[in-house]
């Protein structure tokens, strides 16, 4: 399950999420329609057990830490049930987490993006290194088992020293966080960062910038497991697996997503008329679709080739424009660092392949 939450108190200058800043106004009534949603959908039989819950936004930490735990409450889950919730390092305090804690949150995700007082400034960051360290010490403290910091590498202003600086700091954490996931600066449409095309970052630029977080993260025992993610042994994020995995999911709030046996659909945008949808009686969702076979399939094929796991070898042919960009490991084939790198052009490669031989739609296990 996924818990959108779209309340922060500053917009990054990045983020083109369903998130706002001047409308904490209407939080206790958002906490009211996300059980109101809760309960339709476990009326409807909707609502099997979670095997993970992720309370993503926005900034969940945002909420009062009761109301996170009211939501958490109505959501019926497994007994291992992997809990999540994103903060920004200046919201955390030990007594926040110990109330998550009480309500059963295990994981905390730290919007971190950098160690680097002038990076965070460039991304419109609001925090410094020192609320990071504090906030990993709270979280310790208050006894949260997991922690995962985000960071992004590719801000106006950014060198290679900097993200050198930037690993180096998530790793001298006390304690060490045992997940990172490094994301490369994205310029999406309608941000500020969009607007201003001179801190647009360089493509080339980033490939070196992911090819030192792989090296310097791996030689700390961190292991990646999905294009952007790596991890220490026995702390991958369950509930991203299951994404990369085709899984289902149910997503709750304005903005979410779902997913049940290849049929996706999200609900309506702004928190005021996800409100008043849910008040009247009525389901939140706003559209959806149903994939067929082959689109399944290709999907299937796209998101397991992000990962450690890779594809079944058979459905990668031998071309040359793959060479160096995939390895076969036995059964399987790989992305290579390099490959990683070009991702989506191996996945558009092999979709023209697949959707010519494979018409089917069926793509071995």
């Amino acid at each position: 399950m996924y818990v959108h939450v779209p309340f922060c108190a500053r917009r990054c200058d990045y983020c083109a999420f369903a998130t706002w800043t001047d409308r904490d106004d209407l939080m206790d009534d958002y906490v009211e329609a996300c059980l109101a949603e809760l309960h339709q959908a476990d009326a409807a039989g909707e609502l099997p057990p979670a095997s993970s819950v992720f309370f993503g936004g926005g900034t969940p930490s945002r909420l009062p830490p009761e109301a996170v735990a009211a939501v958490l409450g109505r959501v019926p889950r497994t007994p291992c049930a992997e809990v999540t919730v994103e903060c920004n390092p200046e919201d955390a305090s030990v007594e926040r987490f110990e109330q998550w804690v009480s309500a059963g949150v295990g994981r905390v995700s730290f919007g971190v993006q950098s160690m680097v007082p002038h990076v965070l400034d460039g991304l419109g960051r609001s925090h410094d290194p020192a609320a990071v360290e504090a906030a990993v010490g709270s979280a310790a403290r208050a006894g949260l088992a997991s922690v995962n910091v985000d960071v992004i590498f590719g801000g106006a202003g950014e060198s290679d020293a900097d993200w050198l600086a930037t690993l180096e700091g998530v790793l001298r954490l006390d304690p060490r966080p045992q997940h990172v996931s490094a994301y490369a600066l994205t310029v999406e449409p309608g941000t500020v960062l969009a607007a201003d095309p001179v801190r647009h970052p360089d493509d080339d630029v980033q490939a070196d910038r992911y090819l030192m977080a792989d090296s310097v993260l791996s030689a700390a025992g961190y292991r990646w497991y999905e294009v952007s993610n790596w991890a220490l042994a026995g702390y991958q994020c369950r509930h991203n697996r299951l994404y990369w995995a085709q899984g289902d999911y149910r997503g709750i709030g304005c903005a979410a997503h779902s997913h049940r046996a290849g049929r996706r659909w999200w609900n309506v945008r702004t928190p005021e008329r996800y409100i008043a949808t849910v008040r009247s009686g009525r389901s939140p969702m706003a559209a959806g679709e149903t994939l067929s076979a082959q689109e399944r399939m290709f999907e299937r094929l796209a998101l397991a080739l992000r990962t450690a796991e890779g594809v079944p070898a058979e459905v990668v042919p031998d071309l040359p424009e793959l060479r160096g960009l995939v390895r076969r490991s036995g059964d399987r084939a790989v992305l290579t660092p390099r490959g990683r790198l070009m991702a989506n052009a191996v996945t558009a490669t092999l979709r023209t392949v697949t959707e010519r031989e494979n018409p089917a739609g069926i793509l071995p296990e």
